[in-house]
This record gives structure tokens, C-alpha cells and sequence, in this order.
């Protein structure tokens, strides 16, 4: 009951102010808005804040630990140096709730990045990036699985638009993709950690030693997407009424695929189909989650963002670039 009432409460405030202006500077690449997605991170480099960002997910039982409920509330806030060269801060807070065990809650890792738009073609609605992300260990609580080393995540983002297409294919020029191809490397191997316990009935202490072993992970992904605001602005106008004039349907397909230390090809992913809606200064988005395997999970998820265009907002104080303009 509660998630519905927050996604109610983010669709209200998308109608709400349903009026606003059309998109402005953030995220275009010609004639092309290009939109934050929720599981996948923007191909461009922007001031922007996402807060709050939700997600919440049952994940299964591994090992000796029981299938939990996890919910996530996080915000992440991004800041131009340059033109092309960003930097971000993300935190989030973590609620676990699993089976037959207490629930835990606490802060997990501060994360940082830099990103580098280093190519955008406005003809043929494209752009690349490249970012480098660093999870700071040991920022987080330990009891909500916030790792004590470091993992460092470079990865090259981008995005296509189909306004370039032929006229006969017209109403396929509202699609885009966007996507990843990246990785999580960790700073360490593996985690000992050796447990001793008592033995009433032998009167004699037991040492147990478990190694947990980090491996490196194939990170990769990408995001259909098909602008409606495209669609009546350059295509053909069908007509259709705010809210609907600005909706963005879309499907983000999210991958993580282990190479070495014993775990090598057990991908996990899921596959989150859901609508953006986007005005001139903030946008609202939700997802369903789906996994992928039993790996992943076998129950559907929800993910929800708020997302404030910064550079539109304030485009002449906390929106423009450090250094230039």
C-alpha cells in the first residue's frame, strides 16, 4: 500500500504542473531530448539532481542467507566543471528486511564520478561519453552489505536517436537508444572472515573461516526509448493532450556478468519496462523491474525517480559550468 501511494504521488505531481515549457538544453543532441534514465545512468554530461530515487526488490536466498526485501531511497546530485567534464556524488539508504531475521537499515557507500562527454553529432542525434565511478569502502554500514574496499567503475556511455532515418520509415524516428559497456573492479580479492563460536555440549571453542571472493564484473546494458513530444514535434502531431503529449515509454535492459574468482558467465539482470515524463525543468519516471533468472530473483520489483534539470532551473548560477559557460 505504501509503494502505491508513492507512485501515485509522483504521477500527481507530473500532472500537476503538466503545463510547463518544452525540455531546454539538458540532454540534447539536435532536435533530440534525451531523457535520465532510472537504471541506467545519462549519456551526457549535465547539473542535475535525482532525489528521490526508489527502488525496491525481493532478492533470493544465497548461501546460507534467506531471500530479503530490499528497498533503496538515494539522490544523487551532478555538477558541470566544464562544458564536458561533470562530476557526481550519489548516497543512498538502505532498508533490508529478510526472512526470519531482524531488518537492518543504514547508509550504504558514497559513491563519486567523473564523466567526460567527449563526442555529440547534432545531425545524427549521437553522443559518448566516458566516466570513471569509484565506490568509497567502508562509507557505508556493513550490516546493510556496504563493502569495506573500494570498487572502481569506468564505463563508456551513449545515445542514438533515429531522426536521421528515411521519411519511409517516419514513425520509427521517435526511437532512441541509449546504453553502457562497462565495468566493477574491485580493489580486493577476496574477504576472510573467521568466526568463533562456542560448543556448550563439548565445552571447546569452534573457529570457522569463511572466504568470500569479489569478482570482476562485465557491466553492460541499454535503453529503448520512444519520445511522443518527438513524435508530434517533428513527425506528426496525433493530437494528443498534455500529460500524454510528453510521455516517453521505454524499456532499460540492465546486465552484470562476473569473470573470474568462481563465478565467471553467472550473469544477473533484469528487464524494467516503464514511462518517463518530462517537462521543461524536472521529470518523473517508474519502472517495473523484472529478473532475468532465478539468479537475479522471482519476484517483480518498482523503481521511481524525481529528477530536477539543474541547468534549466538555475541557468545562471547552480546551473552552468564551473569553468566557461
Amino acid at each position: 500500500m505504501k509503494r502505491r501511494s508513492l507512485l501515485a504521488g509522483f504521477l500527481c505531481v507530473g500532472i500537476f504542473v503538466a503545463g510547463a515549457g518544452q525540455a531546454s538544453a539538458h540532454g540534447l543532441a539536435g532536435k533530440r531530448f534525451f531523457p535520465s534514465t532510472l537504471a541506467i545512468d545519462d549519456p551526457f554530461v549535465a547539473d542535475e539532481l535525482s532525489l528521490p530515487s526508489v527502488f525496491h526488490l525481493k532478492t533470493p536466498a544465497k548461501r546460507d542467507e534467506p531471500a530479503t526485501r530490499e528497498t533503496e531511497v538515494s539522490g544523487e546530485f551532478s555538477k558541470r566543471i566544464t562544458r564536458d567534464l561533470g562530476l557526481s556524488l550519489e548516497g543512498e539508504l538502505v532498508h533490508l528486511d529478510p526472512d526470519r531475521k531482524p531488518s537492518q537499515t543504514g547508509f550504504g557507500n558514497l559513491e563519486v564520478g567523473l564523466k567526460y562527454q567527449f563526442f555529440k553529432s547534432e545531425a545524427h542525434e549521437t553522443i559518448l561519453s566516458l566516466a570513471l565511478g569509484w565506490e568509497v569502502g567502508g562509507t557505508g554500514r556493513k550490516a546493510v552489505e556496504a563493502e569495506s574496499f573500494n570498487v572502481v567503475k569506468p564505463a563508456l556511455f551513449f545515445g542514438k536517436g533515429f531522426g536521421d532515418l528515411p521519411d519511409g520509415l517516419l514513425y520509427l524516428k521517435p526511437l532512441a537508444v541509449t546504453g553502457i559497456v562497462g565495468a566493477k573492479i574491485p580493489t580486493r580479492s577476496r574477504t576472510k572472515t573467521v568466526k568463533i563460536e562456542f560448543d556448550a555440549d563439548t565445552g571447546e571453542f569452534e573457529v570457522e573461516t569463511e572466504i568470500e571472493r569479489h569478482p570482476n564484473i562485465f557491466q553492460w546494458g541499454f535503453v529503448v526509448e520512444y519520445s511522443i513530444q518527438y513524435l508530434q514535434s517533428f513527425v506528426k502531431d496525433v493530437g494528443l493532450p498534455a500529460p500524454f503529449n510528453r510521455l516517453i515509454p521505454l524499456v532499460e535492459l540492465t546486465f552484470e556478468t562476473p569473470l573470474d574468482r568462481g563465478q565467471s558467465g553467472r550473469t544477473v539482470g533484469t528487464v524494467n519496462p516503464g514511462i518517463i515524463w518530462a517537462g521543461k525543468f524536472f521529470q518523473i519516471g517508474v519502472e517495473a523491474v523484472f529478473p532475468i533468472n532465478e539468479r537475479t530473483g522471482k519476484n517483480v520489483g518498482v523503481r521511481a525517480m524525481l529528477h530536477f534539470f539543474l541547468d534549466d532551473l538555475f541557468p545562471k548560477s547552480l546551473g552552468r559550468p564551473l569553468f566557461g559557460n
